[in-house]
């Protein structure tokens, strides 16, 4: 019996950005002036949170899918607007990576 499970783009977008968010915050703890950073992490983590919840939600298609899509949408460009405030490249890949997700938890949410 084949038991191949698949994805949406959303789903995969957000454990993408997931992973990102978290290696993002992880990579601005090691930054020089971690005051500067803090709200970067906080974002980051949120987002990260947020993105793994979406994902879930989506692959046992949660009732309440079309909301939290709605909530990760709004996450992604709160932590995208903080990263791309700053020059670190881990910081700029984040920022792109949640305006990417954004976009694709909008197009689950209509």
């Amino acid at each position: 019996m084949n038991n191949i499970v698949s994805f949406s783009d959303c789903a995969q977008m957000c454990m993408t950005c997931s992973l990102t968010c978290t290696g993002c915050a992880a990579a601005c703890l090691d930054e020089n002036d971690l005051e500067m950073m803090r709200e970067c992490i906080k974002r980051c983590l949120d987002c990260a949170d947020i993105c793994n919840l979406c994902a879930r939600s989506e692959q046992r298609s949660s009732a309440f899918m079309q909301e939290i899509c709605q909530l990760c949408a709004q996450m992604c460009d709160y932590c995208a607007k903080e990263c791309s405030k700053h020059d670190a490249e881990h910081c700029q890949q984040c920022a792109e990576t949640c305006q990417q997700c954004a976009a694709e938890c909008r197009k689950m949410a209509t």
